[in-house]
């Protein structure tokens, strides 16, 4: 079972590869990529880290309210994360620009995610 322990913890963990991925960027690949990629690597962990922070956030209100827009909502948020800072990455690493079509998809989990965290302030904090 997603309780909001385990989202809060994941978040947790998963802000700790942000901050990992970021430095892999900033002292590996810095040489390595073009600035264009590189600025492309960035918005990959930067996205990837504040969506880590909310999750930890969204752990936290789902294990006050019990709202079940909060699961749901980490559930998206994971999932564009992956979606939107994995294709960013796969496109990176191969140059394969089918990779960055994909990336929008992730973007619309985010926006997702966004919608689903305002409906359980809503609906949740009231309650509470």
């Amino acid at each position: 079972m997603l309780t909001g322990k385990k989202i809060a913890v994941i978040g947790a963990l998963l802000s700790g590869l942000a901050i990992a991925l970021g430095a892999f960027g900033a002292h590996a690949l810095k040489g390595l990529l073009s600035p264009e990629r590189l600025e492309t690597y960035h918005t990959a962990v930067s996205y990837f880290q504040w969506h880590s922070l909310v999750l930890m956030i969204v752990g936290l209100l789902f294990l006050k309210t019990k709202q079940p827009s909060f699961r749901l909502a980490s559930i998206t948020l994971v999932l564009g994360m992956v979606i939107f800072s994995g294709s960013l990455f796969a496109l990176i690493a191969t140059d394969i620009s089918l990779f960055g079509a994909i990336t929008p998809v992730g973007g619309a989990l985010f926006i997702g995610s966004w919608l689903l965290i305002a409906r359980g302030l809503h609906v949740g904090l009231i309650e509470s």
